[in-house]
């Protein structure tokens, strides 16, 4: 099997390494920032429950400008998605073939999660756990399936995006922004929430669409520009959510009227231009410091198991909570408290050892699937029916959707919809036959036309 020291080594000095650094980053503040804000305690009727301290700590709701990484995520995921199509049609390959390519990341880990998280439920019930904890204990794991849902939709649409993009370059981001603007006004001056599914769509998009335009350079922003919008788009931010309308977090906050992160508000989209500002600020001694073997390799190895540690993340939480609950050590839920945040030392280095046991474990099967594309990947291309892909695309994203959306259960044995979970399953089985076939007829990558600048190795793929 290939190691991480290995697919770092062959990595080819075009890659733009600070964007997997980045990526990385995002990453651990997801995991890090759900993990400190989730508390779990004992009810007066002995049941153990969960919740988000956030509500609790509003004097602190201004750490949420550190861990509020989506924006990132999209950004980054433009940028790697503009590079990964441009370097597929060029070596000749057929959209259906990168839609199989870029889902198989995604997909295979998640097949592994819904199956161990069912099978769970299903024992559980028959064990006499009550229905209360198990209802939790799902819905918390199968929350971050909105994040994919999303991304999984852009990633689908990137194709024409990024035609568009080449056609009206800057001008379509503007005319997304300008989108999420006029929801916002509906939303905050007449209740509208029809604004809403609008703003959500065209904010996320055109953060990616900035992604595209950072991979480019049609932004044209040097440092010191990139400086300038950082400093304008923070003051914005300061002004929006001190004068204006806008909370100070964002993220959900349980019971708020209004939320800067579903949809996306103005607010979340100038905290996307300062990240995007500051990713052009860092390129440069990030990207020498990603030159040195030691830190390569460790940003390699992390992402190697990125979709592992965001979907497993939760789970390891359920599981470090119940084992300090058994050693009678789970820290204060007074969230704010001296006592909490004492007691989030702790919790934090339990959920992490719980976290490395769940990488050994089921990451491994994330890190194999990368080390067997990185033997296979530079060799010949793959072609597919884009109709069949297309379709269970389709359907295991819908799937999820219906997974994520369905609310408090019990829907069933497995706790979530079991229609949901069988079409999700059923798609992805699909998608991984269809995955092996192209690979049976895989044709010879085309070498009259070069590569885009900065084409990425297969060595490391991005979520």
């Amino acid at each position: 099997m290939t190691t991480t020291h290995e697919l770092a080594a062959r990595t080819p000095v075009t890659r733009q390494r600070h964007v997997d650094l980045l990526r990385a980053v995002a990453i651990g503040a997801v995991v890090v920032g759900h993990w400190l804000l989730m508390t779990v305690t004992r009810t007066a009727d002995d049941r153990l429950v969960g919740f988000t301290a956030l509500g609790r700590i509003p004097d602190f709701h201004h750490l949420t400008w550190l861990f509020q990484v989506m924006p990132l995520f999209f950004l980054v995921g433009g940028y790697a998605n503009a590079i990964s199509w441009s370097r597929h049609r060029v070596r000749g390959g057929d959209a259906g073939a990168w839609l199989l390519g870029r889902s198989g990341r995604v997909f295979t880990p998640l097949t592994i999660l819904l199956l161990v998280v069912a099978t769970g439920a299903l024992i559980g019930g028959w064990a006499g756990v009550p229905t209360a904890l198990l209802t939790d204990i799902v819905g918390v794991v199968v929350l971050p399936l909105w994040f994919l849902v999303v991304y999984l939709g852009v990633i689908a649409l990137t194709p024409v995006l990024l035609r568009a993009h080449r056609r009206f370059g800057v001008r379509l981001i503007l005319a997304m922004a300008a989108v999420v603007v006029v929801g916002d006004v509906l939303r905050l001056t007449t209740g509208v929430e029809l604004a809403a599914g609008a703003s959500s769509v065209f904010g996320w998009l055109a953060m990616h669409q900035a992604g595209f335009a950072w991979q480019d350079g049609s932004l044209r922003l040097t440092v010191r520009r990139a400086a300038l919008l950082l400093a304008g788009s923070f003051a914005g931010l300061v002004l929006l959510t001190t004068l204006g309308p806008y909370p100070v977090s964002m993220v959900s906050v349980p019971g708020a009227a209004i939320q800067n992160s579903s949809p996306p508000s103005v607010a979340l989209m100038l905290l996307a231009a300062c990240q995007l500002a500051l990713c052009l600020m860092v390129a440069g001694p990030a990207e020498r410091w990603m030159a040195r073997r030691r830190p390569w390799a460790a940003v390699v190895g992390l992402n190697g198991v990125a979709l592992t540690l965001f979907l497993w993340h939760m789970v390891a939480g359920f599981l470090g909570a119940l084992a300090l609950d058994a050693a009678g050590l789970l820290p204060s839920a007074d969230a704010g408290s001296g006592a909490w945040w004492l007691g989030r030392i702790p919790w934090l280095l339990t959920l992490t050892a719980v976290m490395a046991v769940l990488l050994v474990t089921v990451g491994r099967f994330e890190a194999h699937l990368l080390a067997r594309r990185a033997a296979g990947g530079r060799g010949r291309v793959l072609t597919a029916s884009l109709p069949w892909v297309a379709g269970a695309y389709v359907a295991a994203v819908g799937g999820m959707f219906w997974l994520a959306s369905s609310g408090p259960g019990p829907h069933g044995p497995f706790v979530v919809p079991t229609g949901a979970l069988a079409l999700v399953l059923a798609a992805s089985a699909v998608l991984a036959v269809a995955r092996r076939t192209a690979a049976h007829s895989a044709v010879s990558p085309r070498r009259d036309l070069p590569a885009p600048q900065g084409t990425p190795d297969i060595s490391v793929t991005s979520v």
